[in-house]
């Protein structure tokens, strides 16, 4: 629902007797919506055919199968009996109604950023979404990972909540774009390496990590594997429509680009480029291993059989449709779950 649609269903409640929203209640409505945007909520939360955020596919987590839940404000079934302050808790603790406690695949570590008015809003959003009646079973991890309170002990070890801090010494749009990747977009959720225990790398933020059979890339500065051979205006392409001359978006970053930064407003996507541009260094020595004659020589045998009619024999692409691939930072990273491109399909598929 976007935010003219929303505008006008609000006007159109009022009018046919619905809730009467004062117009700052109105404001902080669309608001709200556009946190949700922010935090790709109906990403996770709505399932393809599904109701908007009555809850979503399982996510296949190294530790077993979590399903998000409906966040709809059904009584039985979703978040109507809860509070702003319960919502408020969840948010910034990953403590929720009747003191549950929330798994990581709630990203709450990143949340806990998010300032009390902008996850004010997003409360007063959600408690204008339809209502669904469905029922989910959101823990379906094996024994003894599915008792909740071990999650005291992980966060003990793993989880400080925190509102965001800006950087006096950074401009207002670097702030801005920190704020949304660090808090409501968590980006490291996908992006950055994760411990043993599933808990964020904070010395590789960033940098590159695995996302059921995905490689969700290196999305810092860093020239080979990551952003540095891309402009601010490169990145805002990318993420504004999913393609650019450098990629093409696949898999989840597809979805997400399909259910939030599309939906993003210009200023705060330049802002996203503005900050992701400055992580790390964009001139980077480090060379990766060349593998061994017979492996190059198969490997150029399958390039030629299956991607040279397209991205051409010297890698170079075809303008937006066929990027480079020639130089490429997503084929330059350390893992090849994401290497195979859109024209061919998964095993299994």
């Amino acid at each position: 629902m976007n935010k003219l649609v929303l505008t006008l269903a609000i006007g159109a409640a009022a009018l046919t007797g619905g809730p009467a929203w004062s117009a700052d209640q109105a404001d902080q409505i669309i608001r709200g919506q556009y946190q949700a945007v922010l935090g790709d909520c109906a990403g996770c939360h709505t399932r393809a055919e599904g109701k908007p955020l009555a809850g979503g596919l399982p996510l296949e987590t190294p530790f077993g199968a979590l399903v998000p839940p409906n966040i709809t404000p059904d009584r039985e079934t979703g978040i109507g009996s809860w509070s702003e302050a319960d919502f408020r808790s969840m948010m910034k603790s990953g403590i929720g109604h009747n003191g549950v406690r929330l798994y990581p695949a709630m990203p709450y570590p990143a949340y806990t950023r998010m300032n009390d008015r902008d996850i004010s809003d997003l409360w007063a959003y959600l408690t204008t979404v339809q209502p669904v009646s469905n029922k989910v079973e959101a823990n379906q991890l094996p024994f003894p990972l599915n008792i909740r309170l071990a999650m005291l002990g992980w966060n003990a070890l793993n989880f400080t909540e925190a509102s965001f801090q800006p950087d006096p010494s950074k401009s207002a749009e670097w702030n801005r774009g920190a704020y949304i990747v660090q808090g409501a977009g968590h980006c490291g959720t996908c992006h950055s390496p994760k411990s043993f225990l599933g808990a964020d790398k904070d010395s590789e933020f960033l940098q590159g990590a695995s996302l059921q059979g995905w490689f969700a890339p290196d999305i810092t500065n860093n020239a080979q594997s990551g952003l540095g051979k891309w402009s601010e205006e490169d990145l805002v392409k990318y993420l504004k429509t999913g393609v650019n001359a450098h990629s093409i978006a696949s898999g989840p970053m597809a979805e997400a680009i399909e259910n939030s930064t599309s939906k993003m407003t210009d200023p705060d996507l330049k802002a996203v480029a503005v900050y992701l541009k400055s992580l790390g260094s964009d001139v980077d020595s480090a060379q990766p291993a060349k593998p061994d004659a017979t492996r190059m020589t198969a490997g150029e045998a399958i390039y030629r059989d299956n991607c040279s009619a397209c991205h051409g024999g010297d890698g170079a692409g075809s303008g937006a449709l066929f990027p480079s691939l020639a130089g490429n930072s997503i084929v330059a990273q350390g893992s090849a779950e994401t290497r195979r491109p859109p024209c061919l399909p998964w095993p299994g598929a």
